[in-house]
């Protein structure tokens, strides 16, 4: 029995994430989803949980009619080593002859240790960066993604949870982190010599008055 791995974020599971688990199933007995980035939740390149996305990639398989026995599907943590990166794929997925990914460097990570290795082809132009800048900029985009996969977005409000994401967006480069301290430190520069500006004179009291209206000796 040969079994295949297909490694990807799903975030989200789009119509070219199906046919390649239908087109791998007509080249192998089972196959192994791998959910990737699986600890990364809320953030603009990973909006969907593990959860979340298991429970999607569930339903689209599952309305696909593809026999539960013959998918498995697991998640994996990022380790941020590339030397030790396939060993961790191994020691947490189950025995596998061939590895499919659309990403150019996880295929040279697993062709450096002598894996097996196919390429999974862009279907119709898909893919889920540009299905989530879709949803978020409101153009169409359920055409892109299985229809029960569709549905379960639309019931945990997957545009809100995009919309969220935006708001809590934070710099990745230290340029991005000087920049934007340099723009808050002028800006507070700015409201204070506008609020100097706006001081009015203090008023003299009766006392100073009365002092300054007596002759000086």
């Amino acid at each position: 029995m040969t079994q295949a791995i297909f490694i990807g974020r799903f975030q989200p599971f789009h119509k070219g994430h199906l046919k390649a688990v239908t087109d791998i199933l007509k080249e192998h007995e089972t196959i192994i989803i791998c959910i990737g980035s699986a600890q990364h939740s809320g953030t603009e390149q990973n909006p969907l949980s593990y959860k979340q996305r298991k429970e999607m990639i569930t339903y689209a398989i599952n309305d696909a009619n593809i026999p539960k026995k013959r998918y498995k599907i697991i998640t994996l943590t990022d380790i941020n080593n590339d030397a030790l990166w396939v060993g961790h794929v191994e020691k947490n997925s189950p025995k596998f002859d061939t590895v499919y990914t659309g990403n150019p460097h996880v295929k040279k990570l697993f062709k450096r240790t002598g894996c097996k290795v196919k390429d999974i082809e862009l279907y119709k132009n898909i893919n889920s960066s540009t299905i989530r800048k879709r949803i978020i900029n409101n153009i169409e985009w359920k055409k892109y993604v299985p229809n029960a996969a569709a549905y379960y977005l639309d019931d945990i409000d997957f545009e809100k949870i995009l919309k969220m994401t935006q708001k809590i967006r934070k710099p990745t480069d230290i340029k991005t982190v000087k920049k934007e301290h340099k723009e808050t430190h002028n800006k507070k520069e700015i409201n204070v010599n506008i609020s100097i500006k706006n001081l009015k004179p203090r008023q003299k009291t009766h006392n100073q008055q009365k002092q300054e209206q007596q002759p000086k000796q």
